[in-house]
């Protein structure tokens, strides 16, 4: 643990000396929040909201929460990538240290600033309109769900950074296949409208089931919006909490594996 802490913080110092970085990164959630907002606001129609702009907006900001912490996966990807290529991984090899830390403390400082995304992302949306409707704490429990999420999805970008050569190629990796996961979801439109296929693999998608906790605990599901049979979608928070850690515990072991065999 000394020794992850220690290389989050020289990636935390990194990025403070690259802010570019930081505000790129926040560029596309924001441009999200509002495009979605204003532009598809009052054209889709959500059970128990109807066409209203409004309900569609807090129907909408836990997918483009969601959104925002796995779409970070590809900047981890690269970061990870980036080390490699300029051999910065040899120089850790050689030091005392445990093979882990290295991927922990960058994961440990992407998720550092995911939360700085999120914490951005949150304002835009209440200046747009969005609204809670739950008390303090289920609501800090829905961004804890979204931050957990991002965390195990960053295992996942660790996993790609130390499997191609170039960062180029780990930001391709990084996103090519997020966009099938997002919109294959209940993030954007109700999974009721897609063919029954579709509707299975929203239901049981990882994705789906932190949006659904984060409706359910921010107060933004619609009165009368009918939840899915699926066990997903019945028992959210769980199936969030249980998906992030089997993502965890999968991939942190894949990345470590990799990353010892790289170090061989």
């Amino acid at each position: 643990m000394s020794d992850s802490l220690v290389i989050a913080r020289r990636n935390v110092i990194r990025m403070s000396r690259i802010p570019e970085v930081v505000i790129f990164g926040l560029i596309q959630p924001i441009m999200f929040v509002v495009l979605f907002s204003y532009v598809f606001g009052g054209s889709i129609s959500v059970p128990g909201a109807g066409l209203s702009a409004s309900g569609y907006r807090e129907f909408l900001m836990a997918g483009i929460f969601a959104q925002t912490v796995t779409f970070a996966t590809a900047g981890a990807g690269a970061g990870v990538a980036d080390d490699m290529h300029k051999g910065l991984i040899d120089r850790f090899r050689s030091l005392p240290m445990a093979r882990g830390a290295v991927l922990t403390g960058r994961t440990l400082a992407d998720l550092m600033q995911t939360a700085l995304t999120l914490v951005v992302v949150a304002i835009v949306a209440l200046l747009v309109g969005w609204r809670t409707h739950e008390n303090f704490g289920k609501v800090l429990a829905g961004f804890g769900l979204l931050l957990l999420l991002g965390y195990a999805f960053s295992w996942i970008g660790a996993l790609i950074g130390l499997s191609v050569r170039t960062p180029e190629a780990a930001t391709s990796g990084g996103l090519i296949w997020l966009f099938p996961l997002t919109f294959i979801s209940n993030a954007f439109v109700p999974p009721e409208n897609m063919p029954t296929f579709l509707q299975t693999i929203a239901n049981w998608n990882p994705f789906s089931a932190t949006v659904q906790a984060c409706r359910e605990l921010f107060g933004n599901l619609p009165a009368g919006y009918p939840v899915p049979d699926a066990w997903p979608m019945q028992h959210p928070v769980w199936a969030s909490l249980l998906w992030s850690a089997l993502i965890i515990v999968v991939f942190r072991t894949l990345a470590v594996r990799k990353y010892r065999r790289a170090d061989a």
